[in-house]
């Protein structure tokens, strides 16, 4: 099959593409900019086009894939739909994927990334030969795709817009829920009630991997047919990576393993966990400043999300003056949570908000990065609003030139960088130059 993909450099959307070219089809596509992503296309030996023109679409392709993040405006589509051409969602693709294999999904709030990874990776450790698509790249696998056997899927399931839904797993993993996507799920309610729906889409020999006891979850196992199995009571081993959510990432990722295959040994798995090193913009050690200057980077954007990675951060580095540039994600997460994160960031020292990442949202009045450094500094935490990613990065360097006066020396800072959009290329910036 000649397939074509719209948007092939989104972090599902390229996984997804190195699969189609493992099962033996033409892949090609397109994204706006070059990426760590489309650059792992290329060395795959997958085309890439760094502009969308309607030139682009072949006439002949079989199929288009297009990502969540491209509207139906977007001139590939057009083109596509004038050629007649089927089109469907990364999502949409992901279940046609699904349907045919025995698939374990990750799905919930928080910890869906590093838990499908480390999962993964247990399953390719004990000889399991799981085939995986992740939402980051994974230092182990060198990329967010790993080849295993066609059967075993192991895959991470998104709850924005329902799109777990269209997957088809026999083992779902719950990590958590908690609210967000506020834009599609208006409710706390509307969105246990969509993870309702996954929950009794389970085969009756299939099995449900979850926290029974949290009081977002409870009322939703209540009725389930198939297994359910609390991961909770697992124990896990000394991780790389820091943080409580993170041993909970490991829990339920050892159960869904001990569910999958029994025979796999206790002591298996948790080698496998220990040497775990985790996955791009998951609290990702960038390097250090010509000062000394530590610069991590993480995809952190929920309130919750936020607190507990800076608590982790403030137990690891407990003599660090910590710095954060959060890139706030989406116009209606920041005013829906407004006061959340300004409680969430009590962790740092000081906080620089840079511009907030539309993605696909128009403008919400007085929803800014200014109005929300207002919240934080509220708090007594000294914070800053700033109209470009330029901006910060000009003055994160001031913080961390050699001999600057302003702040003590660099071997007593960390910088964080977070958020879900482009705010990584500052921490690249920082210790690159």
């Amino acid at each position: 099959m000649k397939i074509y993909m719209i948007g092939i450099g989104g972090i599902g959307m390229s996984a997804l593409a190195q699969l189609y070219k493992t099962e033996g089809h033409s892949v090609s596509g397109s994204d706006r900019e070059a990426s760590p992503t489309t650059d792992l296309l290329r060395k795959n030996r997958i085309k890439v086009f760094l502009q969308q023109k309607a030139v682009n679409v072949p006439k002949n392709a079989d199929l288009v894939v297009y990502s969540d993040a491209v509207w139906d405006d977007n001139p590939e589509r057009i083109r596509a739909k004038e050629l007649g051409l089927r089109q469907i969602s990364y999502f949409e693709a992901l279940g046609e994927v699904s349907k045919d294999k025995y698939t374990i999904a990750v799905t919930g709030t928080h910890g869906k990334t590093t838990t499908t990874a480390m999962l993964a990776k247990i399953l390719k450790d004990a000889g399991k030969q799981p085939t995986g698509i992740v939402g980051s790249l994974v230092s182990e696998f060198g990329s967010n795709f790993i080849q295993g056997e066609e059967n075993l899927f192991v895959v991470e399931g998104c709850e924005y817009k329902d799109h777990v839904l269209k997957l088809s797993p026999t083992i779902l993993v719950l990590t958590n829920i908690e609210w967000d996507h506020t834009d599609w799920f208006p409710t706390l309610d509307s969105l246990q009630n969509m993870f309702s729906k996954a929950v009794a889409a389970l085969p009756p020999k299939g099995a449900l991997i979850t926290n029974p006891n949290h009081p977002n979850i409870a009322g939703i196992v209540a009725n389930v047919t198939c297994r359910v199995i609390d991961y909770t009571k697992e124990s896990v081993p000394q991780l790389h990576l820091i943080g409580e959510f993170n041993k909970n990432n490991a829990r339920a990722a050892k159960a869904a393993a001990r569910t999958f295959a029994s025979d796999i040994s206790e002591q298996t798995i948790d080698a496998s966990l220990a040497d775990f090193r985790g996955t791009w913009r998951r609290f990702e050690k960038k390097g250090e400043t010509k000062d000394g200057t530590l610069v991590y980077d993480d995809y952190a954007h929920h309130p919750t999300a936020i607190k507990e990675t800076l608590k982790a951060a403030r137990e690891k580095f407990p003599d660090k003056k910590i710095i954060v540039a959060f890139h706030p994600h989406l116009y209606t997460r920041t005013r829906d949570f407004m006061d959340e994160f300004a409680d969430a960031f009590t962790g740092a020292n000081e906080v620089l908000i840079a511009p907030i990442y539309p993605a696909r949202e128009l403008p919400i009045p007085g929803i800014t990065a200014e109005a929300l450094a207002e919240k934080i500094s509220a708090h007594g935490i000294l914070a800053s609003g700033y109209n470009t990613l330029a901006e910060v990065e000009s003055s994160l360097r001031s913080r961390t030139a050699p001999h600057c006066d302003l702040v003590p020396a660099g071997c007593n800072r960390l910088v964080i960088t977070m958020g879900a959009g482009d705010i990584y290329k500052v921490a690249d910036a920082l210790v690159q130059n």
